[in-house]
């Protein structure tokens, strides 16, 4: 690691705030706005964090699944998941940024897979992977 990358590390450790629960807590009940840029334009939406009883259930792959049928299996969980994020907040804040079902369902995916990693909290991970 060169001095700079130290640098910037350790004042990203000092600038770093905690969390307390009751705002964790708040999370789940407040509509949050996010926008991304998409083929030059900005796409806004907003989301609802889930509490456990809101998770989409599922029934578990059997142990003789293949790798082509867990990343199915993991494909839907994330995006009923993202999806129940987006419906929660379009019922507590029906005149935001709302995208419907069937609007949804015809985004591009590429989109879709932006969207769903900006709620999810994954864009930096993205970025790094697919960095050269």
């Amino acid at each position: 690691m060169t001095e700079t990358e130290e640098t910037k590390e350790k004042e990203e450790i000092e600038t770093t705030e905690e969390w307390t629960l009751a705002d964790l807590i708040a999370l789940t009940d407040e509509v949050q706005e996010a926008e991304i840029k998409f083929r030059g334009k900005l796409f806004k939406f907003h989301f609802c964090e889930l509490v456990e009883k809101e998770e989409p259930k599922f029934t578990p792959l059997p142990d003789t699944a293949t790798e082509d049928q867990k990343m199915a299996y993991y494909t839907e969980i994330g995006g009923k998941r993202v999806w129940k994020m987006l419906d929660k907040a379009n019922e507590k804040d029906p005149k935001g940024n709302c995208l419907s079902k069937p609007e949804w369902e015809l985004l591009p995916t590429t989109l879709r897979y932006q969207i769903a990693n900006e709620i999810m909290g994954t864009t930096e991970e993205v970025k790094e992977n697919f960095t050269l």
